[in-house]
């Protein structure tokens, strides 16, 4: 059972929410927040699987309240504002994945089961627009360098960081699925990212794609 928490300002919003997850077997909402203090609390509290946050909400908007609540639970940012700073924002914050509220509701729902499971939810579009961004605003390095990342492995971060999946990259680079992610797995743990969004951000921060690469 997947467990998550909704936090969103608008209580019609969070009941929607609620209703879609709740109605699915292996979903499981364990609590609503209103304000992003009170994300948290609740995250703190609950330690659910995944936190559906809202970016605009009073008391502490919903970046930084990502940012508290990284290393403790996924957070998939959910906004109807499709501005490029929030993409970076959030993904800077640590949240895993980012979608707009007009959404359909089955990819919310695999959205959810997909961040759930470790992974990130980085669409080309989205990743093209973070790329704009950081150029536009390029913002001190927290990233651990590359220092000790092989040229292959700097290859697969490249396409990565491009917005390409792992079959994708597989075929590009005429290897197997597992070799990918043997690859993957490997930048992670060099680059102490915590997942592929956080991968992204290395690739951007480090210099080695930019927007015109």
């Amino acid at each position: 059972m997947i467990r998550v928490v909704v936090a969103d300002d608008q209580a019609l919003l969070r009941g929607s929410f609620r209703v879609l997850v709740d109605s699915e077997p292996d979903l499981e909402v364990v609590g609503e927040a209103a304000t992003g203090s009170e994300a948290v609390a609740l995250a703190m509290k609950a330690r659910p699987d995944v936190v559906l946050m809202d970016v605009r909400m009073p008391e502490m908007d919903g970046i930084e309240a990502t940012r508290r609540i990284r290393d403790i639970c996924r957070v998939l940012v959910v906004t109807m504002f499709d501005l490029d700073s929030y993409v970076y924002d959030a993904l800077r914050a640590g949240a895993s994945g980012f979608l707009l509220k007009d959404t359909p509701p089955v990819d919310l729902l695999a959205a959810i089961r997909v961040v759930a499971s470790g992974e990130a939810l980085l669409a080309p579009k989205v990743t093209r627009r973070l790329i704009e961004e950081f150029t536009r605003s390029p913002a001190v390095p927290r990233v651990k360098g590359l220092d000790g990342v092989t040229d292959r492995e700097r290859e697969v971060l490249t396409l990565i960081a491009r917005g390409l999946s792992n079959n994708e990259i597989a075929a590009h680079l005429q290897v197997s699925l597992a070799t990918v992610k043997t690859h993957i797995t490997r930048l992670l743990a060099k680059v102490e990212a915590r997942d592929r969004a956080q991968l992204v951000i290395a690739a951007y921060e480090s210099g080695l794609v930019s927007a015109a690469g």
